[in-house]
């Protein structure tokens, strides 16, 4: 039982164990809620994500407010992370659909910038045009401490696992 005790309480007390899972998980529901935003709006929605965030667009730039799209329940977390990486014209932008990476926790797989799902939430790469894409498989890693996690973009299906 001692064994035991001592095992679970050093990972009850890391923190960065909780924090990568959590972001792991906001960034699979961003994706997630990218696509059906697009099959609901029949429109384009744009996902970039870079080593410090995970945003949702309605442009590869997400370069003004009308290209901002808004997080489901009026908001995202608030966290520090999220304060500093989600801004416009050097403004946080509570409303908008993006989250900050926290501290102690990396993303990997981000290298190609984004993504995008057409009108039928099908995937591609950003710089596709639409109806010929060439995206494929898209496998992000999100480390924090000794805890990895990963997921994946499907192609054509744009499922996330």
């Amino acid at each position: 039982m001692g064994i035991l005790g001592a095992i679970g309480a050093s990972r009850f007390f890391d923190g960065d164990i909780f924090a990568g899972r959590a972001y792991s998980d906001r960034a699979k529901s961003i994706i997630r809620s990218a696509q059906k935003l697009a099959i609901a709006q029949n429109r384009l929605v744009f996902v970039r994500f870079t080593p410090t965030n995970f945003a949702v667009c309605f442009n590869a730039a997400c370069n003004n407010a009308a290209a901002l799209a808004f997080a489901p329940g009026g908001s995202n977390s608030g966290s520090t992370a999220t304060r500093a990486a989600c801004v416009l014209g050097g403004n946080y932008i509570a409303s908008w659909m993006c989250e900050g990476t926290p501290p102690n926790v990396a993303v990997t797989g981000v290298g190609s910038g984004g993504l995008f799902f057409d009108r039928m939430g099908r995937p591609y790469n950003t710089n596709d045009v639409d109806g010929a894409s060439t995206f494929q498989p898209l496998t992000l890693t999100v480390t924090s401490g000794a805890s990895v996690y990963q997921f994946t973009v499907e192609a054509e299906t744009g499922y996330v696992r």
